[in-house]
């Protein structure tokens, strides 16, 4: 419970969000992802409807998955298979080993790709601290391996909604233009769909979110014809970073982060194995109902369920501190 947690976080930026008087909303059929905090709506005006960034749900084909060679096709001279074969016979030995023959993932700005290829290896979560920039910072390891991204990219979906005022309107946005792009540079608010759409856009890369609750996959920048994509995991309040790796334990420097897109819109084998990851996180209940959690005062003890009467109470109360119970 409090403030420190993810949850705390999550209560606070709505209380911060909604108790001057206004009444919190979500896009439809979906919790809001971390910064995606409920954006105020005018009840009294009529406003002309403006469609929110559409996710499309990803489907999953047998095809081959763009990646470094897998370590059979790499070539190894005899000093080394000896060397290998003297090596420890610890795990972490033979993963040492193994690792020593597979080259990293090129750069983001290597426009050399390897062929279609089968890597051997595993999806992972990377963990991104739970700071209210977690889809920023995310999105910044797996387009970049950078998880210190989150200012540099505040400012660019500022810069984006500022620079067409048409299309990032009131209606779109929430709140208007000029006040979003104040909103969305403060370190204290957490992004959501719009976001990752401008994101995409941005990098011109589709971003497949993983949301462990539904287990489904929303897939930002569909129908742009881009020809990568990355991958987030998402659970109810948080943001982490997939990435396909050669084998549980090594580390992040080997890390593959951006996929090709093949002519069926696929990236292969690697989009069951991180459907089956979210899977398993929602078998063991690893995210957050926030239309449905359990909440307390802090102040005076009353119990309120879900988002929407933790926010009624904090404006018929001026009350904002909450705690989490089961």
């Amino acid at each position: 419970g409090g403030w420190c947690s993810p949850v705390g976080q999550f209560l606070k930026c709505l209380a911060a969000d909604n108790i001057s008087g206004k009444v919190g909303h979500l896009e439809p059929g979906r919790t809001p992802g971390p910064g995606s905090s409920a954006t105020a709506a005018k009840p009294q005006e009529r406003k002309p409807k403006v469609p929110k960034p559409k996710a499309e749900a990803c489907q999953i084909r047998p095809t081959c998955l763009p990646l470094p060679p897998s370590r059979s096709e790499l070539s190894v001279d005899s000093d080394a298979a000896a060397a290998d074969s003297s090596s420890s016979t610890s795990p972490e030995g033979r993963l040492a080993a193994r690792l020593s023959r597979i080259p990293r993932p090129a750069s983001r700005d290597s426009d050399v790709f390897p062929g279609c290829v089968e890597m051997e290896g595993v999806v992972v979560r990377r963990v991104i601290p739970s700071d209210n920039s977690c889809l920023f910072n995310a999105v910044g390891y797996v387009m970049e391996h950078n998880k210190n991204k989150a200012s540099e990219l505040r400012q660019v979906i500022a810069a984006a909604v500022a620079s067409d005022p048409e299309k990032y309107n009131e209606a779109f946005l929430g709140k208007p233009n000029e006040a979003y792009c104040a909103w969305i540079m403060d370190p204290e608010k957490w992004g959501g769909a719009i976001e990752l759409s401008i994101l995409s856009e941005y990098y011109g890369r589709e971003i497949a979110a993983y949301d462990i609750q539904t287990t489904r996959c929303d897939l930002y920048g569909q129908g742009k014809n881009y020809n990568e994509r990355a991958m987030l995991i998402y659970d109810g309040l948080h943001y982490d970073a997939l990435a396909m790796s050669p084998a549980e334990g090594a580390p992040e420097e080997f890390d593959q982060t951006i996929y090709v897109v093949d002519q069926n819109r696929s990236i292969g084998p690697v989009e069951g194995l991180a459907l089956n990851l979210a899977k398993e996180a929602h078998r063991k209940r690893s995210y957050t109902d926030t239309a449905n959690f359990t909440l307390r005062c802090g102040v005076c003890q009353i119990g309120v369920i879900g988002q929407k009467e933790a926010v009624e109470h904090a404006q018929a109360t001026g009350h904002v501190n909450f705690q989490e119970y089961k």
